[in-house]
């Protein structure tokens, strides 16, 4: 089913190809030069349409999280059959800054031409993040945002956007669908500086281009390790929204959540709509095994107290353990008012989240 995109929408998918359109020649000039000293007889062409036909569309989130209304994420999601900007929803697990003026408005005036900046254009037109997930790793493209993700159609890639790297340090590489250059050249100057992509350590260019490639010809097995992708991946903004019943082809659920109430609403939503549900391996950390250094010294005892307030003895610290202590700074901020104010623990909790992606280990 073709989405007919408002004015907004349009111009803003055209401004941003009219950039990869400018930027295509340079990029296609790095890209022959990186295959051409990566040792593999690879040629350009190929390695191109891995980008645009291997890529899966994921949009990660946190199911508990509530909204401004006072429903959880995956609620809204059974009740509205949408998932719907942080313009509308006021909620966001990375900065709160989407209302005209903010940073967030800056930014996509800036990435989109002022397309959504224009007189009359409704909140509800803004994109939805998600990312591009070029190596097909289980915990989505940037589980940074969410523990669960919706994997889309392939189809939904024809009206999004992508950049390389989060949209917020104003990157500059930019790209679509059918003109997807500056995104791989991007990824492969990194990738030789870093010797990290996508979330993977020990990446060099070689390997990347067989990894793409190989999710190219849809190569069969089992299920990868998670890329654990903080900061290094490939933003993908969809533009014309995203419909349950016509966007999404799976929900990728963390394994804490299986048993809850919120597991149960995110399982009713998938039967609801007849896209298929299934689990990813998960993040745990036991509740002394939070580093002090990656997050800063005040998410160890933060670990402490979300432990202390509602798990059970031998629980691991996981997603759905997080998540509950967020619900409760909002439901209960006096609760937690010796913390400090309730936006702080609450970006104490996301730090929280993050040091659980970058160390955790799978359920058992």
């Amino acid at each position: 089913m073709s989405v007919v995109l408002t004015p907004a929408q349009a111009a803003a998918l055209h401004h941003v190809r009219a950039v990869a359109l400018r930027d295509r020649p340079a990029a296609l000039a790095t890209i022959a030069r990186y295959l051409a000293g990566s040792g593999t007889s690879y040629r350009p062409e190929e390695l191109i349409g891995a980008v645009v036909t291997a890529g899966r569309l994921t949009v990660n989130f946190h199911p508990d999280r509530l909204v401004a209304d006072g429903r959880t994420v995956a609620e809204a999601l059974a009740d509205d059959d949408g998932y719907v900007s942080q313009f509308v929803t006021g909620i966001s697990n990375g900065g709160l800054t989407a209302y005209p003026g903010g940073d967030r408005d800056r930014w996509e005036e800036a990435l989109f031409g002022g397309a959504y900046q224009r007189p009359g254009v409704d909140p509800a037109e803004r994109p939805v993040y998600g990312g591009l997930n070029l190596l097909d790793h289980p915990d989505g493209a940037c589980p940074r945002f969410g523990s669960c993700h919706l994997r889309l159609r392939p189809e939904v890639l024809a009206r999004t956007t992508l950049c390389f790297g989060d949209s917020h340090v104003g990157p500059s590489d930019f790209g679509v669908a059918d003109v997807g250059e500056p995104i791989l050249a991007a990824l492969l100057v990194a990738t030789a500086a870093t010797g990290t992509s996508l979330g993977v350590a020990g990446m060099d260019t070689a390997r990347l281009v067989r990894g793409l490639l190989r999710r190219r010809a849809a190569v069969a097995g089992r299920p990868g390790a998670h890329g654990r992708s903080l900061d290094d991946y490939v933003e993908a903004q969809v533009h014309g929204g995203i419909a349950l019943s016509r966007d999404v082809a799976e929900l990728v659920v963390d394994p804490s959540f299986r048993g809850t109430d919120t597991g149960r609403v995110l399982a009713r939503t998938a039967r609801r709509h007849g896209f298929a549900l299934r689990y990813h391996a998960g993040f745990t950390l036991p509740v002394d095994g939070v580093d002090p250094e990656f997050r800063g010294p005040a998410i160890p005892p933060l670990a402490a107290r979300v432990y202390a307030e509602f798990g059970r003895p031998g629980q691991r610290i996981d997603a759905a353990l997080v998540g509950r202590a967020a619900a409760a700074v909002v439901r209960e901020p006096d609760r937690w008012a010796d913390r400090g104010p309730a936006a702080d623990t609450l970006q104490h909790l996301k730090q929280l989240w993050h040091v659980l992606v970058r160390y955790g280990t799978p359920y058992a």
